[in-house]
C-alpha cells in the first residue's frame, strides 16, 4: 500500500476531492510518490512492541499520515501529526465512524477485526445516533457518586493486596492492574462479586488465547457472562449501569444495551488496566515520586498525567473512514479507507519524556495530549477512569510503601498489537505484610468496612 501524495507544502486541513480547484484538478488525482521505506510498516509483532516510538519517528518521514499494516493483510493510514489528528477528530462532516463499507473487503478472520467490525454502539455511529448512545453512557456514569466509586476501588484493591501481601512479591500487571477494573465493572454492572472470577477468566482467554480454539472458547464464556447479566437485570432492576442503560430515556433496544455493556467493559477495562500499570512502572523507577529536593513528592496523579502524555495506554485507534475521496494534510485518502489516529505519535511529536528521566513527570497540570481522543468521540468517562486509576495506585503504595520493581524499566516487555501499550508483566517486591501483624492491614480494612451500595441520586436525563 503506497501513500499517494504530492510534493510541496501540506494542507492544514481537509479538502474534498476537487473542491476549490480547476476542472483539470478535479478530474485528476496527484500521482503517487515513492514512500520512504520499501515496505509498509507493521504495527504488530515483537519489534514494534519493543520500540513503537522509533517506528513513529520513521513514519513521520511520510508527513502527517503514513501507510501501515495493523495485521497481516489489513492496511491503514496512520495520523502521526497532532494538528492533523485534531482536524480529523473534530470533522464529522468529512469523516465517519461507520466501518460497514470498509469491512466488506477486510479479512473476516483477522485478529484486529473485533476492534473494527461495526456494532450498534457509540464507537461506530455518527450524528444523532451517536449522541443518543453517548447520553446513555454519560448519564448512567453520572449517577455513581465519586466518593462511592472511590470506596468501591479501595475495597477491591484491599482484597487483591491481601492475596499477595504475605509473599513479598507480585506481578502487579496480572495480579492487580488487570483484575481490579474487571472486579469493579462486575460490581458496577450489577452482578455479585462471586461472578468476578467468571469475568476475569473469560476475558483473560480473550486477551491471551494462543489458538483460535482458545480464543473461541473464551469468547463463548464472555458471551455467557453477558447473557447471565442481561437475564438477571431483565428480571429485577438494580442500582447499576446495566439497569440504567435499560431504563434510560434514550430507549436502547436489548441489542443496543448488550453492545454498550460489552463496549463499556472492554473500552473501560483495557485502557484503565494499562493506565494503572504504566503509571506504576514509571513511579517505581523514579525517586521523585517518593522524595524531592524542591519539597513535596510527586503524586500518583502526576504519574497518571505523565503516562497520558508520554505513554498512552491505548496508543493507536480512533478508526475513521472518509465519506468521499479527500485530500487531507498532503495525502489523498480514498472514500471508505481506514484511517487511524496515533495518540502516542501525536502526543510525542516534539519529544517524549522517558521513564525516570529528568523532567519525565509532567506534573498534575500535564500538557496537551490526545490520550482521550478529542471531538465528539472523545472518551465519555475520563474523570471516573482517572479516579479509578489514581485510587488503585494510592492504595497499593500506601500498604506497600517500599515496593520496587525487580527489573529495570528498560527490561519490561509489552504485549504485541497495534492498539495498546500494555505490559506483559510488572514484577515487584516489597516487605511482606501479614494478617497477624500489629497495626492496620488490608485484611483488617477489608473485614471492618461495610460494603456501600450505589444510590440512585438523580433521575436519568
Amino acid at each position: 500500500m503506497t501513500s499517494p501524495r504530492t510534493p510541496g507544502p501540506r494542507s492544514s486541513g481537509s479538502l474534498a476531492s476537487g473542491e476549490g480547484a480547476s476542472g483539470a484538478a478535479r478530474r485528476v488525482m496527484p500521482p503517487p510518490v515513492t514512500p520512504p521505506g520499501s515496505e509498509v510498516t507493521q504495527l504488530y509483532g515483537p519489534d514494534f512492541a519493543a520500540d513503537p516510538y522509533g517506528t513513529y519517528e520513521r513514519l513521520r518521514e511520510y508527513g502527517a499520515l503514513a501507510p501501515v499494516e495493523i495485521s497481516p493483510g489489513v492496511g491503514a493510514m496512520l495520523v502521526t501529526d497532532y494538528r492533523a489528528a485534531l482536524d480529523l477528530l473534530h470533522d464529522s462532516e468529512t469523516w465517519s465512524k461507520d466501518s460497514r463499507t470498509w469491512q466488506q473487503s477486510a479479512p473476516e478472520d483477522s485478529p484486529v477485526m473485533p476492534m473494527l467490525v461495526w456494532r450498534p454502539n457509540l464507537f461506530f455511529s455518527d450524528g444523532e445516533t451517536h449522541e443518543r448512545y453517548r447520553r446513555a453512557i454519560t448519564d448512567s456514569f453520572d449517577r455513581i457518586p465519586p466518593h462511592e466509586l472511590r470506596t468501591a476501588v479501595i475495597e477491591l484493591a484491599d482484597s487483591l493486596i491481601a492475596q499477595f501481601g504475605e509473599k513479598g512479591e507480585a506481578d502487579l500487571m496480572t495480579e492487580y492492574a488487570r483484575v481490579l477494573p474487571l472486579m469493579l465493572f462486575n460490581r458496577l454492572f450489577g452482578l455479585p462479586d462471586s461472578y468476578s472470577e467468571q469475568l476475569i477468566t473469560a476475558l483473560a482467554g480473550v486477551w491471551e488465547g494462543r489458538t483460535p480454539e482458545e480464543a473461541s472458547a473464551a469468547g463463548a464464556a464472555f458471551e455467557g457472562y453477558i447473557g447471565e447479566l442481561m437475564a438477571a437485570k431483565k428480571q429485577v432492576r438494580g442500582e447499576d449501569l446495566t439497569s440504567w442503560f435499560m431504563d434510560h430515556p434514550a430507549g436502547l433496544s436489548d441489542e443496543e444495551v448488550m453492545h454498550h455493556t460489552v463496549i463499556t467493559m472492554g473500552a473501560g477495562h483495557e485502557p484503565t488496566a494499562n493506565l494503572i500499570a504504566n503509571a506504576l512502572a514509571r513511579m517505581l523507577t523514579d525517586d521523585r515520586y517518593y522524595s524531592t529536593l524542591s519539597g513535596g513528592a510527586l503524586t500518583p496523579l502526576d504519574a497518571i498525567h505523565d503516562v497520558l502524555q508520554n505513554e498512552p495506554p491505548i496508543a493507536n485507534y480512533s478508526a475513521h473512514f472518509p465519506k468521499r475521496d479527500v485530500y487531507f494534510h498532503g495525502t489523498w485518502i480514498r472514500r471508505g479507507q481506514l484511517v487511524m489516529v496515533s495518540y502516542a505519535a501525536a502526543n510525542t511529536q516534539h519529544g517524549r519524556a522517558e521513564a525516570g528521566a529528568s523532567g519525565g513527570a509532567t506534573g498534575s497540570g500535564g500538557g496537551a495530549h490526545l490520550a482521550w481522543a478529542a471531538g465528539p468521540h472523545s472518551c465519555p468517562v475520563q474523570q471516573p477512569a482517572v479516579l479509578i486509576a489514581t485510587t488503585a495506585i494510592e492504595r497499593l503504595t500506601a500498604w506497600l510503601s517500599d515496593i520496587e520493581l525487580t527489573v529495570r524499566h528498560d527490561q519490561l516487555t509489552y504485549r504485541n498489537g497495534p492498539f495498546h501499550r500494555a505490559l506483559t508483566r510488572l514484577p515487584a517486591r516489597f516487605t511482606p505484610i501479614s494478617p497477624d501483624q500489629p497495626g492496620a492491614t488490608p485484611w483488617e480494612s477489608r473485614e471492618s468496612r461495610p460494603r456501600e451500595k450505589h444510590r440512585r441520586t438523580s433521575p436519568a436525563r
